[in-house]
């Protein structure tokens, strides 16, 4: 079938083949240039109307590609034109040629356009050199990644996976990498990664991996979807890292922490015992005695609530917060004359110990002259949270009326001192209402744990 080109010296159909983005141009039958595009002026710029257009081609070159355009003229339909030579940087390798109308003389012309096989060429020597990139990158990571395509299915691992599982490659495409997990993690793991699937949310768990040991190891996994320009997701990219050893050590950790733990409560045990014994032969001193022994036992408690938890010990006690350590503290007392209001917030060791001191304290001297010494008394601790500060009211009602602000900086102002100023680096004031004390603590909230909270 031959290509309809009307007279090449058409202005119109010059400008639509000028804005072709390949090279184009007509020959007769015997290789002579008739016309060319602006692309193939620009890169053949040294062939002139009315020469070979091979003109320009290395001889070795022109040889070759004259006696393909015989052959494939002579044969009357269209053919792919071939060139191995390194003419331009385009690499003029790839031609269609196409019978074009004759010319007004009834001349055989032939109309040749530069094919795609150069730029696909390009391209995927480009999409070669990217992934060996890609492939050198992530074999050099530590960790062991790998990527699935939008709907889950694992079709890449890096040289550390199969290093570490010892599986042969490919054996663990698709769905088989749960098969890697330990028994008892494969649900927990598929139900995590499921919902990353339907959500678009990033996935991020721990589980077991078969090593190629055989034996299973801790390892922290992590994944991220890669999405187009509309948000759709197009890739899943996800990280396998081995925490076993931070794992068992963590598992160590935690036995010695209870191990010390469990002494350190016997040492207040020992030592109440010991104020209590000692008491019975100074009987004067006994009411001293026992508000020590009551302020030990509130550290123990303290000590107990707030110390660092695995995921074993916590359940048991419960979580160390804020409301939970106040509660534990006024225990002690009626229900019907305490209560504990507000925002909740994370609290461990660093805080617990000068928050018990201080609240133990509040609570003694209430019982002894405040809201607790009568059975109508009330004691509100309210809590707020306002962005990283957190403030806490201790307020007493219903108690024995407060005549006169005392003058003296007793026991309980300098533990104040102590516990919130100097520990906390928060302040306390006193309000010595006629109708009860209040008390302000204001401290920073990630004073009252070892590491920085998350913003929520």
């Amino acid at each position: 079938m031959e290509l309809p080109v009307s007279d090449a010296n058409d202005p119109v159909w010059q400008d639509i083949a000028d804005k072709m983005p390949v090279l184009a141009w007509i020959a007769d039958q015997d290789g002579r240039l008739l016309w060319g595009n602006r692309c193939w002026r620009e890169a053949i710029g040294t062939v002139s109307i009315g020469d070979l257009w091979t003109g320009s081609l290395p001889s070795e070159a022109r040889e070759a590609a004259m006696t393909a355009w015989a052959a494939g003229t002579t044969a009357g339909s269209s053919f792919p034109l071939t060139i191995e030579c390194d003419r331009t940087e385009d690499r003029m390798t790839g031609f269609a040629v196409t019978p074009a109308a004759p010319d007004p003389e009834g001349r055989p012309r032939w109309f040749v356009m530069a094919s795609d096989n150069a730029r696909q060429r390009r391209a995927e020597s480009a999409q070669v050199a990217a992934q060996a990139e890609l492939d050198t990158l992530t074999n050099a990571m530590p960790q062991m990644v790998w990527a699935t395509r939008p709907d889950g299915y694992h079709d890449f691992y890096n040289a550390q996976w199969y290093r570490f599982t010892g599986m042969p490659e490919g054996s663990t495409d698709g769905e088989e990498w749960n098969g890697m997990f330990h028994p008892d993690d494969q649900e927990r793991a598929w139900d995590r990664w499921r919902h990353s699937l339907r959500t678009g949310e990033a996935y991020e768990i721990e589980y077991r991996l078969r090593h190629c040991s055989g034996t299973y190891r801790w390892v922290l996994g992590r994944a991220l979807p890669v999405r187009d320009g509309d948000g759709r997701i197009v890739r899943w990219i996800g990280t396998c890292t081995d925490i076993d050893s931070a794992k068992r050590a963590a598992e160590q950790n935690d036995i010695l922490s209870r191990e010390l733990s469990h002494r350190i409560k016997n040492i207040f045990a020992i030592i109440s015992g010991l104020i209590r014994m000692s008491a019975r032969q100074m009987p004067a001193m006994r009411g001293f005695a026992d508000d020590l022994a009551k302020r030990i036992a509130a550290l123990g408690a303290a000590h107990d609530l707030a110390r660092p938890h695995s995921d074993v010990s916590r359940p048991t006690v419960g979580d160390a917060t804020l409301h939970h350590v106040l509660r534990e503290l006024l225990s002690p007392y009626a229900d019907r004359q305490w209560r504990v209001t507000g925002d909740d917030v994370p609290l461990d060791d660093r805080g617990a110990t000068p928050i018990a001191l201080i609240f133990h304290e509040l609570a003694t001297n209430a019982a002894k002259y405040g809201a607790l010494s009568t059975t109508d008394g009330q004691v509100t601790i309210e809590t707020r949270h306002d962005g990283e500060q957190v403030a806490i009211d201790w307020r007493e009602t219903g108690g024995p009326a407060i005549e006169h602000v005392p003058d003296t900086a007793g026991f309980g102002t300098r533990l104040a001192a102590l516990s919130i100023e100097q520990q906390l680096a928060g302040t306390i004031t006193r309000d010595w209402r006629r109708d009860g004390l209040l008390v302000r603590i204001e401290v920073r909230r990630d004073a009252l744990v070892r590491e920085p909270l998350a913003r929520r």
